[in-house]
């Protein structure tokens, strides 16, 4: 029987097999070597590999289970910029604190609704004042922002809340805010007339100085103004006091007055981009420091912000019977240099009792405008004091008239002022808006007497009169001739005539003609003749005696 180990050992020596009878083979005396099999339990070192894997994944899912945080929505009008899968990172002061997931539509597909993964350091981050917004390249009246996005591509970016009440569902911001919630200050609210040229981020002025920005404006509800939200940076914010007056610093303030021409900007940013001031009024000090979001008005420019409150408006009307070509809603009403209100609305309203039409002004006017004096007089009496003051004043020549305030845009504005020689003119103080009396302005007056003298001049008869001076000219050159053949030849005679006469007379007075001689004689005895007659009467005016007794020395 063979072993299943081989051979059996009892074969004769040189018959194994591949061996050679008495050949070149092994020695006899040598075994054959023995076969040892490996054991079967040990692993192979292969396997180690992947596991020693499976082990770190393992390790990496329990760490990324133990160090993810609260996963959010946000939901913005469009995904720019952002991808899923972790590729977008959420950033807080460009630390990562959480990434995109998935990004899907709204069930109305108005807006999108982004998915992100928070880490667990970024718990306190989903809190309801959070804000998100997608950073990215932008340009804008604040200036250039996200050009590190352009190689690093689009973020979101986190301002962080600081309320106790936790959310997991949001609204992202479509722009930037103007002002993070670290950053220190006061917030304030401006109510104004017009947004004109502000926008979210433009700058705030104190002493042309750069001290906040816009944060956000609206309008109001009714329509009437908007409403502004300003944000001071600190330690600016200790200027802002109660008293402070608020004005539109955009564009360029640009006048001309009789002081001359004056210009007036906060920076070169301003005519861009719009800005704010801020300022005490002349003469004051900082006031007490305004609280958070106390509500200032915003004028239109900064004299305006710096005039006195104006107290209550009165609303009247002056009707016009002129062109108003040049009169515009905000024209001024002046009062002998002082501005008593603006004008607001211009209409037309035809009379057809006179057949006529006339030009209604409404207007605002402050009567506080007109100082303390006529301010106490009236509040002293009340509303009939008031409206007997008034019943005085247009009694006593208070009128309104259209003047001309620019010659080169033929700007008017409407001024009153005291006239006492104008007609006579009842007001009604009761009725409502009060209507006031009005006098033609002097160019107005010029045209009219311009126009009187052109239609006197038209009844002239230019024709009969061009006739009869046709005639008399006739007649004056039938003269002439008449002259010229008539008159002349005699004229002529008696001109040689008297040069005749001329000539005797001038022999006649030669020196040495005689009666020349005989003149010079009798002159000569006429002079001594008074010489004899002045003796005379000096001698009686010495002896008024000698006309009775005679000359002293003469015998009776």
């Amino acid at each position: 029987m063979n072993s299943p180990q081989g051979p059996s050992h009892n074969a004769p020596r040189g018959t194994e097999p591949g061996g050679t009878g008495g050949g070149s083979g092994l020695p006899p005396d040598i075994p054959d070597p023995i076969q040892v099999r490996k054991s079967g339990w040990l692993p192979s070192l292969v396997w180690l590999i992947p596991l020693i894997a499976a082990l770190i994944g393992v390790a990496l899912v329990a760490k990324a289970v133990v160090d993810r945080g609260p996963t959010i929505t946000i939901s913005f009008s469009s995904a720019e910029g952002l991808e899923p899968g972790g590729k977008t990172k959420v950033k807080y002061k460009d630390v990562d604190i959480g990434s995109v997931r998935t990004i899907t539509l709204s069930k109305d597909r108005s807006r999108v609704i982004v998915e992100v993964q928070l880490t667990k350091e970024a718990e306190n981050f989903a809190v309801k004042d959070t804000r998100f917004w997608v950073v990215r390249p932008r340009i804008g009246t604040s200036g250039v922002s996200g050009l590190n996005t352009l190689l690093s591509g689009a973020y979101i970016g986190v301002d962080a809340g600081k309320s106790a009440e936790g959310q997991t569902e949001f609204v992202g911001l479509e722009t930037p805010p103007a002002v993070t919630g670290d950053q220190k200050g006061h917030q304030y609210t401006l109510r104004g007339d017009s947004l004109g040229s502000i926008d979210i981020g433009s700058p705030v002025f104190y002493r042309r100085v750069q001290v906040g920005q816009v944060v956000g404006f609206s309008l109001d509800k009714d329509g009437t103004g908007v409403t502004i939200g300003v944000f001071i940076n600190a330690p600016y914010d200790q200027y802002v006091g109660t008293n402070s007056r608020w004005w539109h610093a955009s564009g360029v303030d640009l006048r001309l007055d009789s002081s001359g021409l004056k210009l007036n900007t906060q920076s070169l940013a301003t005519v861009i981009v719009g800005g704010l001031a801020f300022q005490s009024p002349p003469g004051q000090a900082v006031g007490e420091p305004a609280p958070v979001n106390t509500v200032f008005r915003l004028s239109a420019d900064e004299s305006a912000a710096m005039r006195e409150p104006d107290g209550p408006a009165l609303t009247v009307v002056m009707k016009f019977n002129q062109s108003l070509r040049g009169l515009s809603p905000g024209a001024t009403v002046d009062f002998r240099g002082i501005v008593l209100g603006e004008v607001t609305n211009i209409g037309v309203d035809y009379d057809p009792k006179a057949r006529n039409f006339t030009m209604p002004v409404t207007m605002n006017l402050y009567p506080d405008r007109l100082g303390r004096r006529f301010r106490e007089s009236v509040e002293s009496g009340g509303t009939a004091a008031g409206k007997a003051l008034l019943t005085e004043l247009v009694a006593h020549g208070l009128r309104g008239q259209l003047r001309t305030g620019n010659l080169l845009t033929s700007q008017l504005y409407v001024a009153l002022d005291m006239f006492p020689k104008a007609p006579p003119v009842k007001v009604d103080a009761d009725r409502a808006p009060l209507e006031l009396p009005t006098v033609p302005n002097t160019l107005d007056e010029l045209q009219l007497q311009v126009a009187d003298i052109a239609k006197k001049l038209d009844q002239v008869p230019f024709d009969q009169i061009g006739a009869n001076l046709n005639s008399a000219l006739k007649n004056a050159d039938n003269l002439f001739k008449q002259l010229d053949t008539q008159v002349a030849p005699q004229a002529r005679d008696t001109l040689a005539a008297a040069k005749q006469t001329f000539g005797a007379a001038q022999a006649t007075l030669e020196q040495d003609s005689p009666l020349q001689s005989d003149v010079h004689q009798a002159l000569t005895e006429l002079t001594r003749t008074l010489q004899s007659l002045n003796a005379l009467s000096d001698y009686l005016e010495r002896h008024p005696e000698s006309l009775l007794r005679g000359k002293p020395g003469d015998k009776p």
